[in-house]
């Protein structure tokens, strides 16, 4: 192709995902790991997209202290910057908050699922049981493409050009670090992949609806 012609590209109907590191994570994350093991000495596991592992309930705002009020501020606020009208006009959405713990330990994950009800959804990561520094401990948080197999199925040698374009038609992958919130779409299909550690991998979770 000619140097000369003007061609213009544009990465249309992207899904936006948002990662915030959270100041002064680790003392937070200090009273949260206390927090969350207490509740989970206390109450039984919500069977929800976990395979193995323990599941909170949904109401980690009343029993999980200011930690999670504050985390659960600062994810409203990102969604407020990530939200518009229609008209490409910043909104501030009275947004309603539901979140939970989770805790995967050795073998624990958790299946694909999204989050029906809700606008975004997201999660804070309190201990990555390693996985941070050892990818062979698994644990990832995984996204994958909404468009589905995409041209995988046609021609699996080819992606498209450009940052945005090497995961088409497959997934994206997060690993945990203690103190990353995530934000994304709550129809974005997610899970977790198999922790394979000795330790304890611990988030919390959370839908913002309007």
């Amino acid at each position: 192709m000619s140097s000369r012609l003007n061609v213009a590209v544009r990465g249309l109907f992207a899904t936006p995902v948002a990662a915030l590191e959270v100041p002064n994570a680790e003392a937070r994350n200090v009273e949260l790991l206390a927090a969350i093991l207490k509740r989970r000495g206390e109450s039984p596991s919500v069977q929800a997209s976990n395979a193995g592992g323990w599941h909170s309930d949904r109401n980690i705002l009343k029993w999980g202290g200011q930690p999670v009020t504050d985390i659960l501020e600062m994810a409203k606020e990102l969604a407020n910057r990530m939200t518009a009208d229609r008209e490409g006009k910043p909104v501030r959405p009275s947004w309603s908050v539901m979140a939970w713990a989770n805790v995967n330990g050795p073998g624990d994950a958790n299946i694909c699922h999204y989050h029906p009800g809700a606008f975004w959804s997201g999660s804070y990561y309190v201990e990555d049981g390693g996985c941070a520094t050892d990818p062979s401990l698994g644990g990832e948080f995984e996204m994958l493409d909404p468009r589905g197999a995409g041209p995988g199925m046609y021609a699996p040698t080819l992606k498209f050009s450009g940052e945005d374009g090497q995961s088409v038609g497959a997934a994206e992958t997060i690993r945990p670090r203690p103190g990353l919130l995530l934000l994304f779409p709550s129809w974005l299909f997610h899970q977790v992949r198999p922790y394979r550690g000795t330790g304890l991998r611990i988030s919390i979770a959370f839908n913002l609806s309007v």
